[in-house]
């Protein structure tokens, strides 16, 4: 090998991609499929759970463990090949056994999974599916075993993966609770490729039935959205009347966005997943390369009439929350600049107001200051009186006559130095 250091995941990284093959089977074979998954928070769940219940399954046919933390397994159990694979939200299991019950779709076939196994899964079942593979007969065959088989007005039959095979189902759940799906192969289909046509069509109605979760998510959606969207419009015209305080306005209109936001989390990963698994179903449809069999519709026909109505309505309900969202956004953003402009307002006339106070203060500063300087001439005339008294005695000055000689310099003094004392604190 070449002398340099591996990333420490590059081996695990490279297997993953060949971690879940493709399995190999041949015509005549029946299959039948089992999807659990638990009801919430699917994506953190304990997935040692699952493979203690895989376990379970085989210990009852002595067979071997996976690896721990294994998250696929293949083996034998009794003479049906089972193949095991955890996902990101489910489990699936798939059990092949070779030939076909001469009742077809027979629920006995179902029971390589025993009914108290089925009772102890750890989640539950989001679709199981019994398919049945034979070799191609003459066209008229076929045609006359789908009219036995399935409901006229559902089918789906079309030649796959460029006519080795012929693929039908209707997608209905028969009275034993399965899907059914048939499948004719030509003579000259190799084991691989039936293995293919057998993955895909178990991938079509596995991530059908999960994206189906979104749809039942967004049904119950609805009626709350449709109050949260009349409860913002009121809003939206309270605050456009302006008969309304914003005191009023911004509690409902917090709640109301609190909803909306609430709403949006707990939706948001089941409405991402459903766009994931819309997805798979489109990208598993188009890699069978249909070919229109009997001038029935195709799996994507099926799709397109029955399956794609209810995956626009949840784009449509996840577009129509989110738009709600900006709505609630913009609203509050209308509602915190009036509130901004109410403020500004009040704050201009309390500025007024404090402007007013000070002008008034300073007209009472200076009319104390007039009486300061009277105050205080009064008692420096008295003082100066009693200070220049004996020399106005050796003069001959009486005390009146003093008094007034002194006052008007006194005053005229004790103003300038009120003048002094006020530029300087200024």
């Amino acid at each position: 090998m070449t002398p340099i250091q591996d990333h420490p995941l590059r081996f695990a990284l490279a297997n993953e991609l060949h971690a879940r093959p493709f399995p190999i089977s041949r015509a005549p074979c029946t299959v039948a499929y089992l999807a659990v998954k638990q009801p919430d928070a699917a994506v953190g769940r304990d997935r040692e759970a699952d493979r203690a219940h895989l376990i379970d399954l085989l210990d009852r046919h002595g067979a071997a463990h996976p690896q721990p933390g294994a998250t696929h397994y293949a083996g034998q159990i009794g003479r049906h090949w089972l193949k095991w694979e955890s996902h990101t939200e489910f489990v699936t299991y798939t059990a092949f056994a070779t030939g076909v019950s001469a009742r077809p779709f027979d629920p006995v076939d179902f029971e390589v999974f025993p009914p108290d196994w089925l009772a102890a899964a750890p989640g539950q079942r989001v679709t199981s599916a019994l398919l049945r593979v034979e070799e191609q007969p003459p066209e008229a065959d076929i045609i006359a075993a789908l009219a036995d088989w399935f409901v006229p007005e559902s089918l789906a039959a079309a030649h796959v993966l460029d006519r080795a095979a012929v693929a039908a189902g209707d997608f209905r759940i028969d009275p034993a609770g399965h899907m059914r799906f048939a499948v004719f192969v030509a003579p000259d289909t190799g084991e691989r490729r039936i293995g293919r046509i057998i993955q895909r069509l178990c991938e079509i109605e596995t991530y059908k039935a999960m994206s189906m979760l979104g749809f039942a998510r967004v049904k119950a959606l609805g009626p709350k959205l449709g109050e949260l969207d009349a409860a913002l419009t009121a809003l939206m015209v309270k605050m456009t009347d302006g008969d309304h305080p914003a005191e009023e306005l911004l509690p409902q209109l917090l709640s109301t966005s609190a909803e909306l936001e609430t709403m949006a989390a707990r939706a948001e990963f089941r409405l991402g997943a459903t766009g994931a698994y819309e997805a798979i179903v489109g990208q598993r449809i188009s890699s069978l390369r249909e070919e229109r069999f009997g001038g029935r519709q195709t799996f994507a026909d099926f799709m397109l009439r029955r399956y794609e109505p209810a995956m626009r309505t949840v784009k449509s309900t996840e577009q129509r929350l989110k738009r709600l969202s900006d709505r609630a956004i913009r609203a509050g953003d209308l509602l915190r600049t009036r509130v901004d402009v109410e403020r500004s307002a009040q704050n201009q006339a309390l500025l007024e107001s404090m402007d007013r106070r000070a002008d008034l203060a300073l007209r009472l500063q200076h009319t104390v200051e007039g009486l300061s300087v009277v105050a205080v001439s009064y008692y420096a005339v008295s003082l100066v009186s009693a200070f220049l008294l004996p020399l106005s005695e050796w003069y001959g000055i009486d005390k009146k006559t003093l008094i007034a000689l002194v006052t008007l310099p006194v005053v005229g003094l004790v103003w300038l130095g009120i003048q002094r004392i006020r530029k300087k604190l200024h």
